[in-house]
């Protein structure tokens, strides 16, 4: 995926055009489309990258997740958050029709709340990751 095609997919997630975020960062019209034959200056890169909250190896394909996504380091936490939740809830083992849930249930909460945890935890490291250990170059 060429840098253009990035900066087009990052655009698409904040529900902008390319225009848009050209004006918002006072490059040029056309600037980013241009980079498909011309190599960008590092500076407008890291403007973009800045804009995004993603390192400049990801725009430039050197990696192929920005330096918030989950790695292996984080699943202990994950997973120690999780059953922290999980002995939480053994106090709501009956549903309001005081019945016990259904294993069924219970498996499909437990779902819900891993990927709940996996999102805080990738939100708070986009949020809370200093610039300089966000893997840029």
């Amino acid at each position: 995926m060429s840098i253009v095609d990035k900066v087009r997919e990052l655009c698409g997630t904040k529900k902008i055009t390319i225009a848009e975020l050209e004006r918002s960062l006072g490059l040029g019209a056309g600037t980013v489309s241009r980079w498909d034959t011309r190599i960008p200056g590092i500076d407008k890169v890291q403007k973009v990258a800045d804009y995004f909250q993603v390192s400049t190896d990801y725009l430039l394909g050197r990696t192929e997740t920005p330096y918030y996504a989950l790695t292996e380091k984080d699943e202990p936490s994950i997973q120690a958050d999780l059953e922290r939740l999980i002995e939480d809830l053994d106090g709501l083992k009956y549903s309001k029709e005081t019945e016990e849930f259904s294993e069924e249930t219970k498996e499909l909460l437990i779902a819900s709340l891993e990927q709940a945890v996996r999102i805080a935890k990738m939100e708070a490291k986009r949020k809370y990751t200093p610039k300089k250990y966000r893997g840029e170059s």
